[in-house]
């Protein structure tokens, strides 16, 4: 089986990307400075993954910016299985963050992202999965939206990602042998059905999923509903959701993908092609949960678009994997993560070694 490195591998999609490929047999090396994530969920996806997933798992703490890091991490492969591929998570993600800290967001997912091909380069590794993000699409004019979408950020994060898959087609085109992916993802939510790892942020939730989950679970008093009057069914935003597993397998199939076919730069949406109202998610956690989901409807914030959903066709057809969970079922996985761990993962020491 492929020996693969995952930067970021220890976060909400690492975690469960990392236990499918554990699963599938292969070797991870997870990098990750452990800035928003935590070395438990590691621990847990071990658990997981079977008795013998331990000696096919290394963990290395160290950032993608740091050329030094990067070189221990290749390193840490296991003898005569050195990385074959590279599934690229390691990035900041929050929108509003990005607004007020764009120099930040720039630096680690621009700059880190260079850092990390170049050391691919020296490594001669040529195969990388690229977690990209729906948000570069802006305001979108069509809906569901392909991946011939006009490409309009509107805020340094979707610049960030944009700038990085620039990049990406930029060395394809001047060095042949590049297998490349990038992963549009819209909105990853739920949690593995064990309830042993799931999202979970630091801080106050960017994203509605967590803090649904976290109203439920009694951590916060009430969910803020940006706009009742968009021009939809309920008059509140409509969003693409997709489980995080099936995410996660999507991840597993560009990877076999990549692998199996000749050189290429691949572009694909990851979503489900299903649009979900937040007042519509609201009553779905609540009735799995049997717990309330208190909101109140405020202002539009500003950027926020009336919907956005994937045409998730074309990674039907390349990848040849579709979504096989509702919304029923990520509200079911996800109250199971969030009743078992009200707090998260809570302060863990970080896990270096292994393998």
């Amino acid at each position: 089986m492929t020996s693969i490195l995952i930067t970021g591998g220890a976060g909400f999609i690492g975690s469960h990307t990392a236990l499918v490929l554990l699963e599938a047999g292969h070797s991870l090396v997870v990098l990750d400075n452990f800035a928003n994530s935590s070395p438990e969920s590691l621990r847990r996806l071990l658990e997981l993954a079977g008795p013998d997933a331990e000696a096919r798992l290394t963990v290395a703490t160290g950032d993608i910016r740091i050329r030094d890091d990067l070189e221990r991490a290749f390193a840490a492969a296991p003898a005569g299985q050195p990385i074959e591929a590279v599934i690229h998570f390691a990035g900041l993600k929050a929108v509003g963050e990005s607004v007020q800290h764009p120099l930040r967001y720039w630096d680690v997912n621009l700059g880190g992202s260079r850092q990390l091909l170049a050391a691919m380069q020296a490594q001669g590794c040529r195969t990388l999965v690229f977690s990209s993000s729906a948000t570069l699409y802006g305001m979108p004019e069509q809906v569901p939206i392909p991946e011939t979408a006009p490409i309009r950020p509107i805020n340094p994060y979707g610049h960030s990602k944009a700038a990085v898959e620039q990049l990406l087609d930029d060395l394809s085109a001047s060095e042949a042998g590049w297998r490349i992916a990038r992963l549009r993802y819209f909105n990853p939510v739920g949690a593995h059905p064990s309830g042993r790892i799931g999202e979970d942020p630091r801080g106050i939730p960017n994203n509605l999923f967590p803090f649904v989950s976290q109203v439920a679970v009694g951590r916060r008093e009430r969910l803020q509903v940006f706009g009742g009057d968009w021009p939809t069914a309920d008059g509140s935003g409509v969003r693409d959701y997709i489980h995080v597993m099936d995410l996660a397998e999507g991840h597993r199939a560009a990877l076999d993908t990549l692998l199996s076919e000749e050189p290429q730069l691949l572009t694909l949406n990851l979503g489900s092609g299903q649009g979900h109202s937040v007042l519509e998610v609201v009553a779905a956690f609540a009735s799995a949960s049997g717990c309330p989901v208190p909101y109140e409807l405020v202002a539009r914030r500003p950027g926020d678009a009336a919907s956005s959903v994937a045409d998730p066709a074309l990674a039907a057809q390349r990848l040849g994997c579709r979504t096989r969970r509702g919304l029923a079922e990520m509200c079911r996985d996800g109250w199971a993560w969030q009743s078992a761990n009200p707090n998260g993962y809570g302060t863990a020491n970080p896990l270096e070694g292994g393998g």
